[in-house]
Protein backbone atom coordinates (compact mmCIF):
# COMPACT_ATOMS: atom_id res chain seq x y z
CA UNK A 1 0.00 0.00 0.00
CA UNK A 2 1.01 3.62 -0.37
CA UNK A 3 1.39 5.30 2.98
CA UNK A 4 1.35 8.77 1.46
CA UNK A 5 -2.29 8.13 0.55
CA UNK A 6 -3.69 10.72 2.95
CA UNK A 7 -1.16 9.52 5.53
CA UNK A 8 -3.88 7.23 6.90
CA UNK A 9 -1.36 4.64 8.09
CA UNK A 10 0.97 7.18 9.67
CA UNK A 11 -1.10 7.93 12.79
CA UNK A 12 -1.80 4.28 13.81
CA UNK A 13 1.83 3.26 13.15
CA UNK A 14 3.14 6.13 15.28
CA UNK A 15 0.61 5.35 18.04
CA UNK A 16 1.57 1.64 18.11
CA UNK A 17 5.30 2.46 18.09
CA UNK A 18 4.85 4.91 20.99
CA UNK A 19 2.93 2.31 23.03
CA UNK A 20 5.64 -0.32 22.42
CA UNK A 21 8.34 2.21 23.36
CA UNK A 22 6.42 3.21 26.51
CA UNK A 23 6.67 -0.30 28.02
CA UNK A 24 9.91 0.63 29.72
CA UNK A 25 10.68 -1.48 32.84
CA UNK A 26 13.72 0.64 33.82
CA UNK A 27 11.81 3.94 33.82
CA UNK A 28 8.95 2.24 35.73
CA UNK A 29 11.37 0.85 38.35
CA UNK A 30 13.08 4.19 39.01
CA UNK A 31 9.73 5.99 39.32
CA UNK A 32 8.47 3.38 41.81
CA UNK A 33 11.74 3.51 43.79
CA UNK A 34 11.49 7.31 43.92
CA UNK A 35 7.85 7.18 45.10
CA UNK A 36 8.70 4.56 47.76
CA UNK A 37 11.65 6.65 48.97
CA UNK A 38 9.58 9.85 49.14
CA UNK A 39 6.81 8.13 51.10
CA UNK A 40 9.40 6.54 53.44
CA UNK A 41 10.79 9.98 54.38
CA UNK A 42 7.28 11.23 55.14
CA UNK A 43 6.48 13.25 52.01
CA UNK A 44 2.74 13.93 51.56
CA UNK A 45 0.97 12.76 48.41
CA UNK A 46 0.87 16.22 46.75
CA UNK A 47 4.65 16.47 47.15
CA UNK A 48 5.13 12.94 45.74
CA UNK A 49 2.91 13.85 42.75
CA UNK A 50 4.88 17.07 42.12
CA UNK A 51 8.28 15.33 42.24
CA UNK A 52 7.02 12.33 40.22
CA UNK A 53 5.55 14.69 37.59
CA UNK A 54 8.90 16.51 37.37
CA UNK A 55 10.65 13.14 36.76
CA UNK A 56 8.20 12.31 33.93
CA UNK A 57 8.60 15.84 32.51
CA UNK A 58 12.39 15.32 32.42
CA UNK A 59 11.96 12.13 30.36
CA UNK A 60 9.44 13.87 28.05
CA UNK A 61 11.74 16.88 27.42
CA UNK A 62 14.84 14.78 26.70
CA UNK A 63 13.00 12.40 24.33
CA UNK A 64 11.31 15.29 22.52
CA UNK A 65 14.61 17.22 22.13
CA UNK A 66 16.36 14.09 20.82
CA UNK A 67 13.49 13.55 18.34
CA UNK A 68 13.45 17.16 17.13
CA UNK A 69 17.24 17.13 16.69
CA UNK A 70 17.22 13.89 14.71
CA UNK A 71 14.24 14.99 12.58
CA UNK A 72 16.02 18.27 11.75
CA UNK A 73 19.18 16.31 10.85
CA UNK A 74 17.21 13.97 8.56
CA UNK A 75 15.67 16.96 6.74
CA UNK A 76 19.12 18.51 6.25
CA UNK A 77 20.70 15.34 4.85
CA UNK A 78 17.53 14.21 3.06
CA UNK A 79 17.96 10.43 2.91
CA UNK A 80 14.53 9.09 1.83
CA UNK A 81 13.35 5.68 3.12
CA UNK A 82 16.69 5.03 4.82
CA UNK A 83 16.00 5.86 8.48
CA UNK A 84 12.64 4.06 8.64
CA UNK A 85 14.41 0.87 7.47
CA UNK A 86 17.30 1.42 9.92
CA UNK A 87 14.78 1.91 12.74
CA UNK A 88 12.85 -1.21 11.65
CA UNK A 89 16.08 -3.26 11.59
CA UNK A 90 17.01 -1.93 15.04
CA UNK A 91 13.51 -2.80 16.29
CA UNK A 92 13.89 -6.42 15.19
CA UNK A 93 17.39 -6.68 16.75
CA UNK A 94 16.27 -5.12 20.07
CA UNK A 95 13.19 -7.34 20.12
CA UNK A 96 15.33 -10.45 19.58
CA UNK A 97 17.76 -9.38 22.34
CA UNK A 98 14.83 -8.89 24.77
CA UNK A 99 13.47 -12.35 24.02
CA UNK A 100 16.89 -14.10 24.06
CA UNK A 101 17.67 -12.45 27.42
CA UNK A 102 14.55 -14.07 28.92
CA UNK A 103 15.59 -17.57 27.78
CA UNK A 104 19.37 -17.11 28.21
CA UNK A 105 19.95 -14.90 31.29
CA UNK A 106 23.75 -15.10 30.77
CA UNK A 107 23.44 -13.48 27.31
CA UNK A 108 26.22 -10.85 27.27
CA UNK A 109 24.28 -7.93 25.72
CA UNK A 110 22.37 -6.06 28.43
CA UNK A 111 19.73 -3.47 27.57
CA UNK A 112 19.17 -0.97 30.35
CA UNK A 113 20.65 1.89 32.28
CA UNK A 114 24.46 1.55 32.47
CA UNK A 115 25.92 0.80 35.92
CA UNK A 116 27.94 4.03 35.79
CA UNK A 117 24.69 6.02 35.98
CA UNK A 118 23.25 4.15 38.99
CA UNK A 119 25.16 6.16 41.61
CA UNK A 120 24.18 9.49 40.00
CA UNK A 121 20.55 8.34 39.95
CA UNK A 122 20.69 7.46 43.67
CA UNK A 123 22.16 10.88 44.54
CA UNK A 124 19.45 12.71 42.56
CA UNK A 125 16.74 10.58 44.17
CA UNK A 126 17.91 11.42 47.68
CA UNK A 127 17.74 15.18 46.96
CA UNK A 128 13.94 14.71 46.67
CA UNK A 129 13.17 18.05 45.00
CA UNK A 130 11.34 19.07 41.82
CA UNK A 131 14.46 20.41 39.98
CA UNK A 132 16.53 17.27 40.74
CA UNK A 133 13.58 15.09 39.67
CA UNK A 134 13.57 16.82 36.25
CA UNK A 135 17.33 16.12 35.96
CA UNK A 136 16.76 12.50 37.09
CA UNK A 137 14.09 12.02 34.43
CA UNK A 138 16.36 13.58 31.81
CA UNK A 139 19.22 11.25 32.81
CA UNK A 140 16.95 8.19 32.63
CA UNK A 141 15.65 9.30 29.20
CA UNK A 142 19.19 9.81 27.94
CA UNK A 143 20.43 6.45 29.26
CA UNK A 144 17.35 4.58 28.01
CA UNK A 145 17.31 6.04 24.49
CA UNK A 146 20.10 3.84 23.03
CA UNK A 147 18.31 0.65 24.10
CA UNK A 148 14.68 1.67 23.51
CA UNK A 149 15.15 4.08 20.61
CA UNK A 150 14.30 1.58 17.84
CA UNK A 151 10.60 2.54 17.60
CA UNK A 152 11.55 6.24 17.79
CA UNK A 153 14.10 6.03 14.95
CA UNK A 154 11.59 4.16 12.82
CA UNK A 155 8.93 6.83 13.48
CA UNK A 156 11.41 9.62 12.68
CA UNK A 157 12.18 7.90 9.37
CA UNK A 158 8.47 7.63 8.57
CA UNK A 159 7.90 11.30 9.46
CA UNK A 160 10.82 12.35 7.27
CA UNK A 161 9.40 10.38 4.33
CA UNK A 162 5.69 11.12 4.72
CA UNK A 163 5.23 14.45 6.57
CA UNK A 164 6.51 18.01 6.45
CA UNK A 165 8.90 19.09 9.21
CA UNK A 166 6.21 21.01 11.13
CA UNK A 167 3.64 18.21 10.82
CA UNK A 168 6.41 15.91 12.04
CA UNK A 169 6.90 18.08 15.13
CA UNK A 170 3.19 17.69 15.95
CA UNK A 171 3.41 13.92 15.57
CA UNK A 172 6.53 13.86 17.78
CA UNK A 173 4.72 15.70 20.58
CA UNK A 174 1.85 13.18 20.28
CA UNK A 175 4.34 10.26 20.30
CA UNK A 176 5.99 11.51 23.47
CA UNK A 177 2.67 12.13 25.24
CA UNK A 178 1.72 8.49 24.55
CA UNK A 179 5.25 7.45 25.58
CA UNK A 180 4.90 8.93 29.09
CA UNK A 181 1.26 7.86 29.61
CA UNK A 182 2.06 4.59 31.50
CA UNK A 183 4.38 6.55 33.82
CA UNK A 184 1.60 9.07 34.54
CA UNK A 185 -0.82 6.22 35.37
CA UNK A 186 1.75 4.52 37.63
CA UNK A 187 2.42 7.81 39.43
CA UNK A 188 -1.29 8.50 40.03
CA UNK A 189 -1.86 4.99 41.44
CA UNK A 190 1.41 4.35 43.30
CA UNK A 191 1.50 7.75 45.03
CA UNK A 192 -1.35 6.39 47.16
CA UNK A 193 0.58 4.72 50.01
CA UNK A 194 -1.98 1.90 50.28
CA UNK A 195 -1.56 0.96 46.61
CA UNK A 196 2.23 1.32 46.29
CA UNK A 197 3.07 -2.22 47.44
CA UNK A 198 0.50 -3.67 45.01
CA UNK A 199 1.95 -1.68 42.08
CA UNK A 200 5.52 -2.75 43.00
CA UNK A 201 4.42 -6.40 43.20
CA UNK A 202 2.64 -6.08 39.83
CA UNK A 203 5.72 -4.50 38.25
CA UNK A 204 8.00 -7.27 39.54
CA UNK A 205 5.53 -9.97 38.49
CA UNK A 206 4.99 -8.58 35.00
CA UNK A 207 8.63 -7.62 34.27
CA UNK A 208 9.21 -10.86 32.32
CA UNK A 209 6.01 -10.45 30.33
CA UNK A 210 6.86 -6.79 29.58
CA UNK A 211 10.26 -7.76 28.20
CA UNK A 212 8.99 -10.79 26.31
CA UNK A 213 5.83 -9.11 25.00
CA UNK A 214 7.68 -5.89 24.21
CA UNK A 215 10.33 -7.85 22.31
CA UNK A 216 7.72 -9.72 20.26
CA UNK A 217 5.85 -6.47 19.51
CA UNK A 218 9.09 -4.78 18.37
CA UNK A 219 9.89 -7.64 15.98
CA UNK A 220 6.33 -7.60 14.57
CA UNK A 221 6.33 -3.82 14.01
CA UNK A 222 9.83 -3.94 12.44
CA UNK A 223 8.69 -6.66 10.00
CA UNK A 224 5.55 -4.63 9.11
CA UNK A 225 7.74 -1.64 8.17
CA UNK A 226 10.02 -3.86 6.07
CA UNK A 227 6.97 -5.32 4.33
CA UNK A 228 5.81 -1.88 3.19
Amino acid sequence: WNMSDGGKWLLPLIGVAALIDSINPCAFSILLLTIAFLLSIGKIRSSVLAIGSAYILGIFIVYLVIGLGLLQTLHIFDTPHFMAKVGAALLVVLGLINIIKEFVPAFPIRLGIPHAAHQKIAVLMEKASVPTAVVLGGLVGLCEFPCTGGPYLMVLGLLHDHATYFTGVGYLVMYNLIFILPLVLILLIASDRALLAKVQAWQQGERKLMRWGGGAAMIALGLVIFAV
